[in-house]
């Protein structure tokens, strides 16, 4: 029997939550009065992940190449010249990861699907091997009473289609469109709950406009039209969710942030509400039939350029509901040297933060809050999902225990103001922690850890983390 063979006879025993063993937390379970109860009974717990950040496997089973995999190995691109060629090989170890959401007491794993494991070439030839291997994860998901949640888009798009222009190129809703299908027809009768894109804001606008992430593109030539074809496919990705999968639950995911002007409304109100724009409201506006925020922040007057008749109508749609995605606060001032937005972030440091992640975000709890308001104010999201939350900080690993207390307290804090919008009516109806395993995290390479597992990337091996342990005490 292989190692493989045995996980999955464990996941599948009563005593799989008790695989990983509990530890004691000293002073930390006590730090308020907080309770899973107080969320709710069909409150639903569970945690985010992304295929490129974990799945390694990149080139085997018949995969093709994702804009990742060729970006991440250009000179330069990421930090410490890292890449995701195995990061944590949940492809083969995804028994074992599986074993330990399980002993968190989760409920749901959100993963997302890699495009070019599907589809090594973007469109037509299908990789079984690929289908394949979704299906055991979900499988796997099912038998042990979690729940998967599939994101159809988290930034790995093929390699053979940036080729063709990418997200720049209106021929991407149709390859889309195309990948959605091959999703929902295979996975539909199992996987209930979907989300059709991983924070749009995110990929347009670092892959495209500033460059900072793959496929490294820069200019409002490439951003506006990506914007645009992207707002599309957003809704188009839900409408064959809606035809394939008729009673299914329908979701996108927002990065959002909270945004305040720096010294004062007067001065710098103009920068921060541009800001809010290319944070917050570029995406779920034309989705709510809003159009977009044109005359908010004016350089969006050049996505018309790309509009053709009939589209303002095809970017709407109505979701089941809305991924907020939330780590930090923006804080704005003037600045006449960036003419589309005319002002820039003051960083954490410099508006003297008391507490600082290692991605240079400011742990500033009260921000969710705000956001979950900002969002639940529109006409049309009628149900919130927090659907990533969480925070990189220094891990060590001491007698085969991480004590992340940080970490800890920064989910606690979280949660409380979670808990306080939904005590004000709103409806949100679950969280998923960012994220369950250490992983690649972007052009940061693998020093950012954000998991509630650290992962030893040399040897593969898992440790549960305090915060992880935490979780399962909360959730029990």
């Amino acid at each position: 029997m292989d190692r493989r063979e045995l996980l999955r006879l464990i996941l599948m025993s009563s005593a799989a939550a008790t695989v990983m063993p509990t530890k004691a937390f000293g002073n930390v379970l006590k730090y308020n009065s907080m309770s899973k109860l107080d969320f709710g009974p069909d409150f639903k717990w569970g945690v985010a992940t992304a295929s490129y950040q974990i799945e390694g496997a990149h080139s085997i089973d018949g995969k093709g190449a994702s804009i990742w995999d060729t970006f991440t190995h250009e000179k330069g691109k990421i930090k410490n010249g890292h890449n995701g060629d195995v990061s944590c090989d949940f492809y083969h170890n995804y028994l074992e990861d599986i074993a330990i959401l399980k002993s968190l007491n989760m409920k749901v794993f959100r993963f997302s699907a890699s495009w070019s494991r599907v589809l090594p070439n973007g469109t037509g030839t299908v990789n079984q091997k690929g289908i394949d291997f979704y299906h055991k994860i979900i499988d796997a998901c099912l038998e042990n009473g979690i729940e998967p949640w599939m994101t159809i888009y988290h930034w790995d798009l093929p390699q053979a289609l940036q080729d063709k222009g990418g997200w720049v190129n209106r021929d991407v809703i149709q390859w889309f469109s195309e990948y959605a299908e091959l999703l929902t027809k295979n996975f539909g009768s199992k996987v209930k709950n979907w989300m059709v894109l991983n924070e749009p804001m995110s990929f347009t606008a670092l892959g495209y406009l500033i460059g900072y992430h793959a496929p490294g593109k820069r200019g409002f030539k490439n951003f506006l039209p990506a914007v645009h074809h992207t707002a599309y496919c957003q809704a188009e990705g839900a409408r064959i969710i809606r035809k394939n999968v008729p009673d299914a639950q329908i979701g996108t995911t927002f990065s959002c942030s909270h945004v305040e002007p720096w010294k004062d409304e007067k001065r710098d109100g103009k920068a921060m509400e541009r800001w809010d724009v290319l944070l917050n409201r570029l995406f779920i506006e034309p989705a709510l039939g809003m159009g977009y925020p044109v005359e908010s922040l004016p350089v969006l007057k050049g996505i018309k350029k790309y509009v053709q008749k009939g589209d303002m109508e095809k970017l709407k749609f109505d979701f089941d509901f809305i991924g907020v995605q939330n780590y930090t606060r923006e804080v704005i001032k003037k600045n006449g040297l960036i003419p589309f937005i005319k002002g820039m972030e003051v960083s954490p440091k410099d508006r003297d933060a008391k507490e600082i992640t290692e991605m240079n975000w400011e742990v500033y709890p009260e921000g969710i809050y705000k956001i979950i308001k900002q969002f639940a104010a529109y006409k049309g999201v009628n149900k919130i999902y927090i659907t990533e939350n969480g925070a990189a900080f220094p891990d060590v690993v001491a007698n085969n225990a991480v004590k992340d207390f940080q970490r800890v307290d920064y989910y606690q804090r979280y949660l409380e103001q979670v808990l306080r919008a939904k005590n004000e009516g709103i409806n949100i109806a679950g969280y998923f922690s960012w994220t369950l395993l250490d992983n690649f995290e972007w052009s940061e390479g693998f020093k950012p850890r954000f998991g509630l597992v650290h992962v030893d990337f040399e040897t593969q091996k898992r440790t549960i983390k305090e915060s992880g342990l935490w979780f399962r005490e909360f959730l029990k």
